[in-house]
C-alpha cells in the first residue's frame, strides 16, 4: 500500500481523492444550512432576510475567491493549496460548530466559502492535467459528486441532522472531516512544483471581486426587491463595469490573476457559455420545487423531499458513467442524449398544476436531473480540453465563477417570477401560473443548453 502511494499514480489519486472530499463538504455545507435555517434562527433570534446571508453570503465568497486558486496553484506547491484550503474550512466549521452569535456563524460560512472557491478549480485541474488522456472524463465525472450531487444531497442531510442531534452536529460532522483530510494530506500528499517568482496582482483581485461580487449580488437581490430598485441595478451595472475593467487589465499586466487567452479556444468558449446556460437553468429548479409542492399542492417539506430524490441520488452514479461513457464513445453522443432529457424534462414541467400527482411531478424531476448528471462533468472535461495545459486553472477557475453568476441569475429570476405573479391577479384564476412561468424560465435555458450542443458539441 505504502510503495502505491508513494508512486505517481498513486500520489494523483490520493491527491484527486483528497481534494474531492473537501470540495464535496464545501458544496454540501452550502446548500445544508438552507435546510437548518428555521433551528438557527430560533436560537440566534433573528428573521429571515437576515437569516439569507447564511447562503447568499456564501455564494458570493465562494464566487469571488475562485480566481484566486489560479495564483495559489502558480505560486505554491500543490500540497499547500490544499492545506491551505483545508484550514480556511476547518477554521470556519469550528466557529460555526461553537459559535455564539450570528455575527460568528456569518463569520464561519465566510471562511467555508473561501475554502470551497480555492478547491474547486484545483479539483478539476487535478482531472485535467494529472490524469490520461482516455481518462480525464471519467475523472471529471468522479469530481461531479463533488459538484452535483453534493449540493443536491445538502439539505437532507443537514435536515436529518438538525431533526435529530441539532444543527451544531452537521458542523461537528465538517470538523472531523476536514481533520482527516489535513492529517491524510500531510502525510500523503508530496510538496510539488512552486513559483516564487509569481506576482499576486492586488488591483486584478480588487477589480474581480467588485465584478463578480456586485453581479452575483444584483441577481441574488433581484429575488427581494423589484427590477427598478437601486439594491438589483446598482450592483448590476457597477459589477458589470469592474469585469470589463478586469478582463482589459488581464490583457495588459505580466502576471494576469486570470489569463483570459482562455478565450482564444472556440472549444473552451463554447463550453463556457453552454455550462452557464445549463447552470442557469437547473439550479434555480431545487428551490422552486419546494415551493410548488408545498405552496401550492398542499405538501409537506417530506415530500418535496421526495420528489427531489430520486434525481439526487441517480446523480451519484450517472456522473460517473456519463464521464466513462465520454472517454469511450465521445463528447458528442453522451451530451446529446443528456441534453435531449434535460430539455424533455424542463419542458415537461411547464404543465404541472395543482392537481398534478406527486409521482408524475417526481418523474419528470427525475428526468430533467438525469439530463444535468451526464452533461456536467463531459461538458466540464471537453472545454478545459480545448486549453494547453499551463491554462487548464485559469480556465476552471473563470469557468466556476461564471457558472456561480449564471446560477444565480436563474434562481433569482425564477422565485422573482413566483413573487410578481403570484402576487397579481392572474394566479388567482390560474394558482399553478406563477410556478409554470418559473418553470418556463427554466425550460427555455435548458432548450437552448440543448441547441448549443447540437450546434457545436463535437
Amino acid at each position: 500500500m505504502r510503495g502505491f502511494v508513494r508512486s505517481e499514480r498513486g500520489q494523483v489519486y490520493a491527491l484527486f481523492v483528497i481534494v474531492m472530499f473537501a470540495s464535496a463538504f464545501g458544496n454540501l455545507s452550502q446548500t445544508a444550512v438552507n435546510a437548518m435555517l428555521p433551528e438557527i434562527m430560533e436560537e440566534f433570534a433573528f428573521d429571515v432576510g437576515l437569516g439569507q446571508w447564511l447562503t447568499t453570503s456564501y455564494m458570493l465568497v465562494l464566487g469571488i475567491t475562485v480566481p484566486v486558486s489560479t495564483y495559489l496553484s502558480k505560486r505554491f506547491s500543490t500540497r499547500v493549496h490544499v492545506l491551505v484550503g483545508l484550514a480556511f474550512f476547518l477554521v470556519g466549521a469550528l466557529a460555526d460548530c461553537l459559535a455564539s452569535s450570528f455575527a460568528v456563524l456569518l463569520a464561519g460560512r465566510v471562511c467555508q466559502a473561501v475554502s470551497t472557491g480555492l478547491l474547486l478549480p484545483l479539483m478539476q485541474t487535478i482531472a485535467m492535467t494529472r490524469f490520461p488522456e482516455g481518462r480525464r472524463a471519467t475523472a471529471m465525472g468522479v469530481a461531479g459528486i463533488a459538484m452535483g450531487f453534493a449540493p443536491n444531497i445538502g439539505p437532507t442531510i443537514g435536515g436529518a441532522l438538525s431533526f435529530s442531534l441539532g444543527w451544531r452536529s452537521f458542523f461537528v460532522l465538517l470538523v472531523v472531516g476536514a481533520a482527516l483530510l489535513a492529517v491524510v494530506t500531510v502525510l500523503m500528499v508530496r510538496g510539488g512544483v512552486s513559483n516564487p517568482s509569481e506576482r499576486f496582482d492586488a488591483r486584478s483581485f480588487t477589480l474581480s471581486a467588485l465584478g463578480f461580487g456586485g453581479l452575483l449580488l444584483g441577481f441574488s437581490e433581484a429575488s427581494s426587491f423589484a427590477l427598478s430598485s437601486p439594491f438589483v441595478w446598482g450592483p448590476l451595472v457597477l459589477g458589470t463595469l469592474f469585469l470589463v475593467l478586469f478582463v482589459r487589465r488581464q490583457k495588459r499586466v505580466a502576471d494576469p490573476l486570470i489569463d483570459m487567452r482562455i478565450f482564444a479556444s472556440g472549444q473552451y468558449s463554447v463550453g463556457f457559455v453552454v455550462l452557464c446556460l445549463l447552470h442557469a437553468s437547473f439550479m434555480g429548479v431545487t428551490l422552486v420545487i419546494p415551493l410548488y409542492v408545498e405552496g401550492l399542492c398542499g405538501g409537506t417539506a417530506l415530500d418535496a423531499g421526495i420528489v427531489l430524490l430520486p434525481g439526487t441520488i441517480a446523480a451519484l452514479f450517472l456522473n460517473p458513467l456519463a464521464g466513462a461513457l465520454t472517454d469511450r464513445f465521445g463528447v458528442r453522443p453522451v451530451t446529446l442524449v443528456s441534453g435531449t432529457l434535460l430539455a424533455v424534462g424542463s419542458v415537461s414541467m411547464v404543465f404541472l398544476d395543482e392537481s398534478t400527482p406527486l409521482a408524475v411531478t417526481t418523474l419528470c424531476q427525475a428526468v430533467r436531473g438525469f439530463g444535468v448528471s451526464g452533461l456536467m462533468g463531459p461538458l466540464i472535461s471537453w472545454s478545459l480540453a480545448g486549453l494547453p495545459g499551463r491554462l487548464v486553472t485559469d480556465g476552471s477557475s473563470f469557468s466556476i465563477a461564471g457558472r456561480q453568476a449564471a446560477a444565480s441569475l436563474g434562481t433569482s429570476a425564477m422565485v422573482l417570477l413566483i413573487a410578481v405573479v403570484g402576487a397579481s391577479s392572474a394566479a388567482t384564476a390560474v394558482p399553478a401560473l406563477p410556478y409554470q412561468l418559473a418553470f418556463a424560465f427554466s425550460a427555455v435555458f435548458a432548450v437552448a443548453t440543448f441547441a448549443f450542443i447540437a450546434a457545436k458539441v463535437r
